[in-house]
């Protein structure tokens, strides 16, 4: 254990050096230096060794990424570009399986899958790892409005994919019959549930936060909120049962960790907002008794006591909110050593041919979705105008990550295809990781100046 720790703090400063240095993304300098430590060290350390303890992690720790990541999104995004994020995912997300429907004959002809196994296949690939994207827009200056479009589409495109992939594409492969009715009446009842789910266990964490002043206590507030909503959801049937509801119903963990995350984010925000202007009137205050000829010594002590007691309430705040994301860095950290020791480089190679198929298909279909939602965008003043460069940041930031490995371990264990999607799965995940994260440094880089010119232009 105690090699284990070293390895992962040694990997961990390693990256993010790099980061610091040559502007290398955190997530491409983890999971290339985890592959080199894993295969010149034998192996060792040692943290899962196959998928299936590799998909038991990744849903330990998704909470604490999906909480960092929430608190990237204010309610004013939200309300902001809510038509766009539905857009791309939803919208999109159900087009892109609809085109692999369509698709799915030519490019795995060779398999004879069926209906329910092609949406699974390619619900697994279609999910995103915001992640691996706030680390590398960190390193940029971008347009506000940019980074809440890529980072909100990767954020929720994940619980759509899963909803799919559960809903729609497990159930069919599981006999269930799929009709318009069903996913429609499914998607709502998951879907607002969810959210619902989500802002009730906000609310409850924010009463917690009012019973205590201790950072630590803070933060443990808000990891409660973000786990107890992805656990309420996930076993939802449980509550239902306790009132006699005989169900099998489970909502969106993710969806429900999201929304309470946001819930609690927002009136968080709202205080270190009222801090600042508190702040700026005591500062006011303080000036003007210090002008006086009869200036009161005690008054002024009031006042710094004042001021003291507003800075020390708003760092509690962002501290709170630099914890957690460290708490996730380290997360991710775990994540990507173990990813490394799950790679059967002989099974890469023996499905070498599916693994570039579906890649090149998922990219071709993504950049598609991206150019329709940019024609639509310019057609209608309710959505953000996307141009050319924002399209290809669009379309690169669509890296996959873990909650596919998630997806794959939740299909029955005697699907007679289970080995070829396995390696199509891990090895698009490598591939968009390293391919996407080096396109999109390479577009940004040469765009710098012209996004740096549009921030300012928003900010004016």
């Amino acid at each position: 254990m105690v090699v284990t720790l070293l390895v992962v703090c040694a990997i961990l400063f390693v990256a993010l050096q790099l980061e610091e240095r040559f502007k290398i993304p955190s997530p491409l300098g983890l999971i290339g230096l985890s592959f080199i430590t894993h295969y010149l060290f034998a192996g060792v350390p040692m943290i899962t060794g196959d998928t299936e303890h590799f998909a038991a992690l990744v849903l330990l720790l998704l909470p604490v990424l999906l909480i960092t990541d929430s608190f990237e999104l204010t309610i004013a995004d939200l309300k902001e570009h809510g038509i766009s994020l539905i857009y791309l995912a939803v919208v999109a997300v159900s087009l892109s399986v609809g085109l692999a429907l369509l698709t799915a004959d030519t490019l795995f002809g060779q398999y004879n899958l069926s209906f329910a196994a092609v949406i699974v296949l390619f619900a697994m690939v279609l999910a995103t790892d915001p992640v691996s994207v706030v680390s590398i827009f960190s390193n940029f200056e971008l347009p506000h409005r940019l980074k809440i479009l890529a980072e909100g589409e990767s954020l929720f495109n994940d619980a759509t994919a899963l909803i799919v992939f559960v809903f729609v594409g497990l159930y069919a492969l599981e006999g269930g019959e799929i009709t318009a009715g069903y996913v429609t009446q499914i998607s709502l009842i998951v879907i607002v549930g969810s959210t619902v789910l989500g802002v009730l266990i906000g609310y409850v964490g924010l009463l917690l936060m009012k019973t205590t002043r201790n950072r630590i206590a803070e933060l443990l507030i808000v990891i409660i909120v973000g786990y107890g909503a992805f656990e309420s959801a996930e076993f939802f049937y449980v509550f239902l049962n306790m009132f006699g509801g005989h169900s099998h119903l489970h909502l969106s963990g993710i969806l429900a960790c999201i929304f309470a995350t946001i819930t609690l984010h927002h009136v968080m925000s709202k205080a270190v907002a009222v801090d600042d202007e508190k702040m700026k009137q005591e500062e006011a205050e303080l000036k003007l008794e210090s002008s006086k000829d009869d200036t009161s010594s005690s008054v002024i002590s009031s006042l710094f006591s004042k001021i003291k007691a507003t800075v020390e309430e708003r760092d509690r705040h962002i501290r709170t909110k630099e914890d957690v994301q460290l708490l996730a860095i380290v997360a991710n950290t775990i994540l990507f050593i173990a990813m490394a020791e799950i790679i059967n480089i002989e099974m890469m190679m023996k499905y070498s041919t599916e693994i570039i198929v579906m890649f090149l298909a998922t990219t071709v279909i993504r950049a598609l979705m991206m150019a329709k939602f940019a024609i639509i965008t310019n057609k209608t003043t309710k959505m953000t105008n996307v141009n050319f460069r924002w399209w290809g940041v669009l379309t690169f930031a669509g890296i996959k990550g873990g909650l596919s490995i998630v997806m794959l371990m939740m299909i029955p264990a005697g699907f007679e295809h289970i080995e070829m999607f396995t390696a199509v799965v891990v090895g698009v995940i490598m591939l968009s990781t390293f391919v996407y994260s080096t396109i999109l440094l390479i577009i940004i880089g040469q765009n710098a100046e012209v996004f740096r010119q549009e921030k300012e232009e928003e900010a004016h």
